[in-house]
């Protein structure tokens, strides 16, 4: 089988340990720990935000190393600033429209163009690269892979409140993403050339200036031999960003294993795929999701065992079993969204739920 290796990025809210808001000090973090870290710490739009980088890791064991290194490597330069690290999707009850913006060309620029709609764009994710062997082979994967990316958002869900409101929904972030362009479930792309004209055009008529300007829930990455799957919220532990990260490389694996074999995964089209990431958003794992070959809703835990019975026989290859089925244990406790929603409901309180978030964020560490 093909080395399938893994990249993992994760944004991080930083926050005051007294008053549980956001607080805009990433400079210092980023600051302190670049002479340790260098390229794998890296600052944001927002000074809240702070995001850690893994190395391009060879199997999901080393991935694990990293991202508990990287997070603990952040918890101690936080500790150094007096400062509290959380991993959600959005803040519990922190206004987008009282967070610093860094000073930076790139998000001048941005700001520039976007203008709100960038300024309020105070979102936490998870980023994970797969390594495909051939740009030809990621647009295939690519295609197939999009049916799945409400399932393994669905698990992720972890961001049910925005400025101190509970929104209804597992997942808030995306509904604030999804006011930028060129978001959301990719098109089918029938080669790499009709896609590399699509990227063309849009740089030719001053819409972006390079590919990184596509921000798809998935997408073939424009300089590295990467697909990235980037519609996850962050999760709360590692265990769950590690199990999200199994699960995505062993879809991967699995499509271009079929590939290989000369078998070919159904493509759907994006608007249908782009119900369920709704529902996905709205419900989490606790919703139904539709079956498209059965043209019918199901719960979401019988395709989740559908998911990982799709998956089952390239997990051993990868290494990976024990980390994808950590799915029974998301399903068995909730996600980070549902965690959040009781204890709001035991405390009435949203400090209360940064405190709990924090706590989360440690473990594992």
């Amino acid at each position: 089988m093909a080395q399938f290796t893994l990249g993992i990025e994760e944004e991080f809210q930083t926050i005051d340990p007294i008053t549980r808001e956001l607080r805009s000090h990433m400079a210092k973090l980023v600051e302190g720990g670049q002479v340790i870290l260098q390229e794998r710490i890296k600052q944001e739009m927002h000074q809240a935000v702070v995001e850690m980088i893994s190395s391009v890791c060879e199997n999901i064991q080393q991935a694990r190393e990293e991202v508990t290194y990287l997070r603990r490597m952040l918890f101690d330069l936080a500790a150094k600033q007096n400062l509290h690290i959380a991993a959600a999707g959005t803040h519990p009850f922190s206004d987008w429209q009282n967070q610093l913006i860094t000073a930076d060309a790139r998000y001048d620029k941005l700001i520039d163009d976007m203008r709100d709609v960038a300024r309020s764009n105070l979102i936490f994710g998870l980023h994970v690269h797969v390594g495909i062997p051939s740009r030809q082979e990621g647009m295939q994967i690519q295609n197939a892979a999009r049916y799945f990316l409400p399932h393994i958002y669905a698990l992720s869900t972890n961001s049910p409140f925005w400025c101190g409101r509970n929104t209804g929904f597992k997942s808030y972030r995306s509904k604030v993403f999804d006011k930028f362009p060129r978001t959301g479930i990719p098109d089918y792309f029938s080669s790499v050339a009709e896609y590399d004209n699509y990227v063309n055009v849009l740089v030719k008529t001053n819409c972006i200036d390079n590919g990184k300007k596509i921000w798809w829930d998935l997408r073939l990455h424009p300089f590295y031999p990467t697909i990235e799957f980037r519609i996850c919220d962050i999760p709360m532990r590692v265990d769950e960003t590690i199990c999200l990260a199994a699960l995505m490389q062993a879809i991967v694996a699995k499509l271009y294993k079929l590939h290989q074999q000369n078998l070919s995964f159904r493509p759907y089209h994006k608007m249908l795929i782009s119900e369920n990431k709704w529902r996905a958003a709205r419900y989490g794992i606790h919703g139904h999701l539709i079956d498209f070959g059965k043209e019918k809703e199901v719960p979401y835990s019988h395709l989740a065992e559908e998911l990982m019975e799709f998956v089952d026989d390239v997990l051993d290859e990868l290494g990976s079993r024990k980390e994808v089925e950590y799915i029974h244990e998301i399903l068995k406790n909730g996600t980070g969204a549902d965690r959040q929603l009781r204890v709001f409901e035991e405390t009435n309180n949203l400090q209360s739920v940064v405190d709990y978030i924090v706590n989360e964020t440690r473990i594992g560490l």
